[in-house]
């Protein structure tokens, strides 16, 4: 620990500052917001349109882009990827969750309200996910067992020719918060550190 001579004396310095309360708060306040968003869009439009691969209601902006509601069971993660992963991506997951509370809380890195709310986006939308991937959604297959996937319905079509992947809030969620870390990686971080330009010239 760093120390500093004061009248002969080492001198230890004060504990970093406390999380403030406030940012409890608004972290559980995100979180809680975006879980009622993702399970209940979720609920309603597989309640409306029932088994995976129903089709409801589309809007079109002319020949350019058209959305519809669109059921789909997703046993990988965003875009597709990894399909049959389930189980790998629920302790991904379950992984995550900690991580980020140790991280803002333990670690006192929610004093940033950036990382405060980038975090609570992607533990939304990690939870909303794994949610699904646990198979607690009451879906089941044909034979009974319970389907352990997520459930996307969000599906974008542009210029009549590119489909973009089948997504959720969640996901939209978890995009969100990867973005405003890559945006205090690159803004804030530098910002914080007179010495990063030094070092990056070297």
């Amino acid at each position: 620990m760093r120390t500093e001579a004061r009248e002969g004396l080492a001198v230890t310095p004060a504990p970093a500052a406390p999380v403030p309360h406030h940012r409890y708060a608004l972290f559980g306040a995100i979180v809680a917001a975006g879980l009622v968003l993702d399970l209940g869009s979720k609920h309603w439009v597989f309640a409306e349109l029932g088994c995976p691969g129903q089709a409801g209601w589309q809007w079109r902006l002319g020949d350019v882009v058209r959305f519809t509601l669109h059921t789909n069971f997703n046993r990988g993660a965003l875009w597709g990827f990894g399909q049959g992963w389930t189980g790998a991506f629920a302790g991904l997951s379950i992984a995550a969750v900690v991580g980020i509370l140790y991280f803002l809380f333990r670690l006192k890195y929610a004093r940033s309200k950036w990382l405060t709310v980038a975090l609570a986006f992607v533990m939304a939308g990690a939870l909303g996910n794994l949610y699904d991937r646990l198979g607690m959604h009451g879906w089941r297959d044909a034979t009974g067992q319970p389907i352990y996937a997520v459930r996307d319905f969000l599906y974008f079509r542009f210029f009549e020719s590119f489909d973009w992947a089948i997504f959720n809030f969640a996901d939209s969620m978890l995009v969100t918060g990867a973005i405003m870390l890559v945006i205090h990686s690159f803004c804030f971080t530098a910002a914080a550190d007179p010495a990063a330009p030094a070092r990056a010239a070297a």
